[in-house]
């Protein structure tokens, strides 16, 4: 198995986070569902790492500083999270190969909403752990270092991550090709406001979850089956009336999404989990603070 480590020394000049700054912001993203927090974690470690003595090994210093910080996040993120309005989706991103996990392992380049949530539902250190070793392949001896636990116990804290992802399993990411014609097939389903055409596109125990953050009007609660799920998104868009929308393709975490112009402003991102030939859920971010890191249109 490989190793996080690469027994760096620490550069004396140039910047000394560019070797690892993907995998570092990769790491923090994971942990945190936030590009903008995970930035802040990632430059945090770099002032602590700029003020340490005698670092022999400057990612393994790195990721061990990221990983903490994280853990610190994620309990004041629990207090948030209680008072969150509606359901919490992660930030979306547009630029997914610049958090690579730069590993061989089965879940390195995958940064589905689907696959998010489910290590949202890990407790912090089952989520540490998980994805230190079966994300970005990191052995057992490093991760107990880092977390400060045993290396049987991060075993059994990877172990019982790697059991509720699979409950939780992401479905395997669709053809490209598959993903563009079914948003397609969607995005006229909706425009044409006939329910029963976009009920047809979806899986029978499709959900669809959207997150307004008490900033912009969404659904207080997942909506679930498909004929709930189809009328739901055709009141929408006759909400729209009057004007000016516009709907551009873009990557979103990875995967083909879109994003939604109202009179010219960036007003939701949109990204699906396929299942064969039908859409299983729906992600739908309207909040506003999750949209920042989104680049101005025709940029992706």
């Amino acid at each position: 198995m490989g190793t996080m480590s690469m027994s760096s020394n620490r550069p004396h000049d140039g910047d000394p986070l560019a070797p690892h700054r993907g995998r570092l912001l990769g790491l923090a993203y994971r942990m945190l569902g936030s590009r903008s927090d995970a930035e802040d974690v990632v430059q945090d470690a770099y002032l602590r790492f700029a003020g340490a003595r005698d670092v022999s090994n400057a990612e393994a210093f790195l990721v061990t500083v990221v990983t903490r910080l994280c853990l610190d996040r994620l309990k004041s993120a629990k207090a948030q999270r209680e008072i969150y309005i509606g359901p919490w989706l992660p930030e979306p991103v547009c630029d997914a190969e610049s958090l690579s996990a730069e590993a061989a392992t089965e879940l390195a380049d995958d940064l589905s909403f689907a696959l998010l949530l489910a290590l949202d539902r890990l407790s912090p250190m089952e989520r540490a752990a998980f994805l230190l070793h079966d994300v970005f392949d990191t052995p057992f001896s490093e991760i107990a270092a880092m977390l400060d636990h045993s290396e049987a116990a991060c075993r059994q804290l990877a172990s019982r991550a790697r059991r509720a992802v699979r409950d939780n399993r992401p479905l395997p990411a669709a053809a490209p090709d598959n993903h563009a014609r079914l948003l397609h097939a969607f995005s006229e389903a909706v425009a044409s406001g006939d329910v029963s055409r976009l009920a047809e596109l979806l899986r029978e125990d499709a959900v669809a979850i959207t997150d307004g953050g008490g900033r912009k009007f969404a659904a207080r609660n997942p909506i679930v089956g498909k004929d709930k799920v189809a009328r739901f998104f055709v009141g929408i868009a006759g909400k729209t009336a009057g004007q000016d929308v516009r709907i551009e393709q873009a990557v979103i975490n990875g995967a083909i999404g879109a994003l939604l112009y109202l009179d010219g402003e960036l007003d939701l991102i949109l990204s699906m989990a396929i299942d064969g030939e039908k859409i299983a859920a729906i992600y739908v971010v309207r909040n506003p603070d999750k949209l920042r890191h989104i680049p101005p249109a025709g940029i992706h």
